[in-house]
């Protein structure tokens, strides 16, 4: 024992894996791995996020109350979605949570018939208790209706050109020929609102919200056109109807158009993990620390485009604090720019094993797989006989 370096103190702030585990588990079972090879090792853990599912988790991990509301999903129907009030003021509100593309309800109706009202709803039932400062997570949604769909659930009203009122999904949006902004909740006007999103999309064009984002979601590709110019007559009624004028602001495409539909309520944005890292308290675990591991599904050059492994990555070097990235997969071309700011890049596959295999047994393959990195970096407590 007194060989070895000093008890390392190891950050580990990992994201989830999607469909596998969640940041809270990868982060238990690396820490598993770290005590087997050094049980002196103190350990700290931050879950992290980037703004997509996943993202409530990890802000609650930092303090904070879940309740769950029943709320519109993106096809209508009701169902009960979670939201966080923060310690700080805040509540916490993740897109995924309501209008999610893993929910198989929501995606069971074609994008065209899909709608946000339900975290329009959301925020007004969260006014209704008195809170006035919101964090939206923007990532992982099904939704591709510029966020009309949020607005009406605040209050506004939808017309076409007889005077019949409209449902705010992008196929009723075809035939919008009035906005009525009139009953938009009064109460926005003290709320105040942050986009959480790495995404700077505009909302309409060849760089907007359905040409790049919409396919994911089940926009063919003959109905990028059409809904695009119906988000864009839209934004030309809405914007004149708040005098306004954000459609090109960064964000505005994120999550199918709700960026817009914040910036129009004076939102700002700011990269999900930035936000989440500094609930969670990440420069404090950083201080005094050796070694940070952090983590996500798979890494590939997106990763060092505000991903939650590249924004831990740069609090820690500002820490002086060394990376290892450990990822379910790498991808092999993005090795190099991965190499320019991680201190190694893994994988914790012991070789060739099915996607099944890879989800089934990831807890055990991150444990064994920082058990290893562990020995490699600070050697290894070995048992007395």
């Amino acid at each position: 024992m007194s060989s070895l370096p000093p008890s390392p103190i190891v950050v580990i702030a990992p994201d989830s894996f999607k469909g596998s585990l969640s940041a809270e588990d990868v982060a238990a079972a690396i820490a598993s791995g770290i005590r087997r090879a050094r049980p002196d090792a103190t350990i700290r853990i931050c879950p992290m996020a980037d703004g997509g599912e996943g993202t409530l988790d990890a802000m609650l991990s930092g303090g904070g109350t879940r309740r769950t509301l029943t709320v519109e999903g993106a096809a209508g129907i009701a169902h009960t979605a979670a939201v966080g009030l923060l310690g700080n003021g805040h509540a916490m509100i993740e897109s995924a949570q309501i209008v999610g593309i893993t929910d198989p309800v929501g995606m069971g109706v074609p994008v065209s018939a899909r709608s946000t009202r339900g975290l329009g709803e959301a925020i007004r039932a969260l006014l209704d208790e008195g809170v006035r400062k919101f964090f939206v997570a923007l990532g992982g949604s099904s939704t591709n209706d510029g966020g009309a769909g949020l607005l009406a659930g605040l209050g506004m009203k939808l017309f076409d050109a007889a005077g019949r009122p409209l449902a705010p999904t992008p196929e009723a949006l075809a035939c919008v020929a009035r906005i009525d902004v009139s009953e938009l909740d009064p109460r926005l006007s003290q709320a105040s609102f942050v986009g959480m999103s790495d995404v700077d999309n505009p909302l309409t064009g060849e760089h907007g919200a359905t040409a790049i984002f919409g396919p994911q979601k089940g926009v063919t590709p003959e109905q990028i056109a059409p809904i695009d110019a119906v988000l864009g007559r839209f934004a030309d009624l809405l914007e004149a109807a708040l005098g306004l004028s954000v459609r090109h602001e960064p964000g505005a495409g994120a999550a199918g158009g709700l960026g817009f539909a914040l910036r129009m309520l004076g939102a700002s944005f700011e990269p999900g993990a930035e936000v989440v890292s500094r609930q969670i308290g990440l420069d404090a675990a950083l201080q005094g620390a050796n070694w940070l591991i952090t983590g996500e599904g798979r890494s590939d050059a997106q990763t060092l485009h505000g991903k939650a492994p590249f924004i831990a990555c740069r609090h820690a070097a500002v820490a002086g604090v060394s990376t290892t990235l450990l990822s379910g997969a790498i991808d092999p071309a993005a090795l190099s720019p991965l190499s320019a700011y991680f201190d190694g890049c893994f994988s914790p596959a012991p070789g060739p094993i099915t996607l099944e295999t890879a989800i089934r047994d990831a807890a055990a393959l991150l444990s064994d797989a920082a058990e290893q990195l562990t020995r490699l970096k600070y050697g290894s407590v070995r048992p007395t006989r």
